[in-house]
């Protein structure tokens, strides 16, 4: 599953660190348990960061992915 951290912010055009617990919230709405997911999309990089450590232990697989960086692992929890 991949999603664009800018849709959830899109109505308001710019992350807004007072709407930080709305954003994780809709994300963990959005995202099932258990799933592999890829952020992406412009975002700040507190909002990357917050939503990595809010979704440890919620999804099994999550990787970052950027036109300068490419796909990069941030943790895997498949025991496969």
């Amino acid at each position: 599953m991949i999603l664009n951290l800018s849709t959830l912010f899109a109505a308001t055009g710019t992350a807004k660190l007072a709407n930080l617990p709305e954003y994780e919230a809709q994300v963990k709405a959005l995202v099932p348990p258990g799933a592999e997911l890829t952020l992406t999309g412009p975002g700040p990089v507190w909002l990357y960061l917050r939503l990595a450590h809010s979704l440890h232990g919620h999804v099994r697989k999550l990787c970052y992915d950027s036109p300068v960086t490419g796909p990069v692992l941030i943790f895997d929890h498949n025991p496969n």
